[in-house]
């Protein structure tokens, strides 16, 4: 049995501990924004924040978040339902083609903006490593820097400098 928090609610998952953390989320849980995609660990489709740190769900078990907080798309936004400046900065620059990867792309962004506050766009080439096959790479970057005018991310809940 794993106890954890996920988007602020405690739960329990009473399964096999090497359950990726992305079928809990998924299947369990019922947290659809975080996706699955290549299952390695790869692409980032899947990712989330555990303690604030990005993190790939789909090569994560389950028993290793036992204790821990995780954030995923759906709990980004602030308790009064303000998006979070990096899903501001997506819906303003409209970012998504597909769409299928953009809940990981903006994960990862918050997590890189806590580290590079006013990135450079060689910052964000060497350091966002998620994947979109739809190749809106040009539109990511903008929505990176969009994001970092927009505040300082601080934490994954929403909050800002």
């Amino acid at each position: 049995m794993t106890t954890f928090k996920i988007n602020s609610r405690t739960v329990t998952f009473d399964g096999d501990d090497d359950t990726p953390l992305l079928w809990v989320i998924r299947d369990e849980l019922r947290l659809t924004g975080t996706k699955f995609g290549c299952g390695i660990g790869q692409c980032g489709a899947c990712t989330v924040h555990i303690n604030g740190a990005a993190q790939r769900s789909c090569v994560t078990p389950v028993a290793a978040v036992a204790d821990q907080a995780i954030t995923t798309i759906e709990g980004l936004a602030t308790a009064d339902d303000r998006l979070h400046p990096v899903q501001q900065a997506w819906l303003e620059l409209d970012v998504p083609q597909c769409g299928y990867c953009q809940a990981g792309q903006i994960m990862a962004t918050v997590d890189f903006l806590k580290h590079f506050p006013a990135p450079s766009d060689e910052d964000i080439d060497s350091h966002m490593t998620n994947i979109c096959r739809c190749g809106t790479y040009a539109r990511i970057r903008k929505a990176i820097h969009r994001a970092a005018e927009l505040g300082t991310v601080v934490e994954s809940t929403g909050a800002r400098e």
